[in-house]
């Protein structure tokens, strides 16, 4: 059985997800779509999206780092931080 990380730094992708949202516009608009959600909605949004990724066989890194957002303290930082490179 695979550990669980310790912490969202811990995570492969995470931090590069969080980039390219700074970088491409489309991601920084799926990212912000998503992150501005109510807790409950985001979280249901976000368990779909990985189900659909697993099925569509995207990279794991990938589905883990939008995993990570199901955790609402970490959605809320992530949701700062794109904002903050918007600007």
């Amino acid at each position: 059985m695979a550990t669980q990380p310790r912490s969202v730094a811990e995570v492969n992708g995470f931090i590069t997800m969080l980039r390219a949202a700074c970088e491409d516009a489309s991601m920084h608009k799926t990212l912000t779509t998503l992150l501005s959600q109510p807790d409950a909605k985001r979280q249901a949004m976000v368990r779909w999206l990985v189900d659909d990724l697993q099925a569509r066989r995207a990279p794991r890194p990938l589905r883990d780092a939008i995993a990570c957002l199901l955790d609402d303290a970490v959605a809320e930082q992530a949701y700062v931080a794109i904002f903050e490179c918007q600007r």
